[in-house]
């Protein structure tokens, strides 16, 4: 029998509990179907939900989540599946010392045992804060990646795929990714066949492998610096234009070479990448919610070449243009739909 034992903790999301026990669970119902001479078959796999304490957590919606005991380092696991913190500042999560020491020391206890570890979304902080992702490959969600980057530099971040794995340790991107995350753990401990059964069972999309479609490739103007504040105004403004730093500097009143530096100091980016950032989310507005072709897309973004934007689209999201509006676009879209204005195009 194989034991995951599930930690939780204060301000987890509820979901990333039950979701994974589901899938198990769904697991040892399809395998004990395959077992045709036994009327009674042992379940493949058994859980236990266990807190620092042993007592519930409350999850960040409120709900109160019951435990099964006390997290107990030395206790036998096959594999320890982390759930995710959901904090809108991971500087919160972080400061609270004493829960992430007490946590780190026991994932460390465990992968010494040669457990599985197992770790989905924000909960990869906690695999880097107790140095096990250090030189190895992992992920996290698309909206933290800046962030877990600048923090645990020494971990290899592939922050566009859903899941990653290596040495033992399986770490999923977004979210929703707790369910692809058991799902793998049943691979790893029963099988592709049992795995593929489960997925199919569930509806869980095991084809999805990357987060880049799904990415807001840009952040609201969150800086100080007025110039560079007018810089993005002026893009905006004149999105469909083509565009020369030269003149944008001119415009501005400053050197190419001090709007550059600022640019990069306050947005992280260049000019030019934010442009194409810029350019590439107004287009994915545009294929979610406008009944709108292709042509007229590329050319309302400032892509004359239909070509360009498409490799360009394609490379910023994992999807084409036409793959991105089929998995994206609204089904309630209206013929006024298109006449509704948007502040970077009309």
């Amino acid at each position: 029998m194989i034991t995951i034992r599930i930690w939780v903790y204060d301000g987890i999301l509820a979901s990333g509990v039950a979701g994974p026990i589901d899938v198990l669970n769904a697991a040892n119902h399809l395998s004990a179907r395959e077992v045709a001479h036994s009327r009674h078959p042992s379940p493949m796999f058994t859980w236990r939900v266990e807190s620092l304490d042993g007592g519930p957590v409350k999850a960040a919606s409120g709900q109160s989540i019951s435990v099964d005991g006390k997290i107990d380092p030395r206790k036998r696991a096959d594999a320890i599946l982390i759930t995710a913190p959901f904090f809108s500042n991971m500087d919160e999560f972080i400061g609270r010392r004493k829960q992430l020491n007490a946590l780190s020391s026991a994932l460390r206890r465990q992968s010494e045992a040669g457990a599985v570890l197992a770790a989905y979304c924000t909960g990869n902080y906690l695999l880097a804060e107790a140095g096990l992702l250090d030189g190895r490959v992992a992920t996290t969600h698309w909206a933290t990646a800046a962030d877990f980057a600048r923090r645990y530099p020494r971990v290899e971040l592939r922050a566009s795929e859903i899941l990653t794995a290596q040495d033992r340790i399986i770490s999923g991107g977004s979210v929703t990714s707790y369910l692809n995350l058991a799902v793998r753990l049943v691979e790893t401990f029963a099988g592709e066949k049992l795995a593929a059964m489960t997925a199919k069972s569930l509806l869980i999309d095991m084809n999805r492998t990357s987060q880049a479609s799904y990415a807001k490739l840009l952040d609201e103007h969150g800086h100080a610096d007025p110039l560079v504040a007018r810089a993005q105004q002026r893009m905006e403004a004149t999105l469909q234009q083509g565009f020369r730093l030269s003149e944008l500097a001119e415009w501005l009143a400053v050197s190419e070479r001090t709007l550059n530096r600022r640019f990069k100091l306050a947005v992280g980016l260049a000019p030019l990448t934010y442009l194409q950032n810029l350019r590439i989310e107004v287009a994915k507005q545009l294929l979610e919610s406008r009944p709108i072709g292709l042509e007229v897309v590329s050319q309302r973004v400032g892509y004359g070449d239909l070509s360009t934007f498409r490799q360009l689209f394609k490379r910023k999201t994992g999807l084409s243009p036409s793959e991105y509006q089929m998995r994206f676009a609204r089904t309630s879209i209206t013929d006024d739909t298109e006449s509704k204005s948007h502040s970077f195009l009309d």
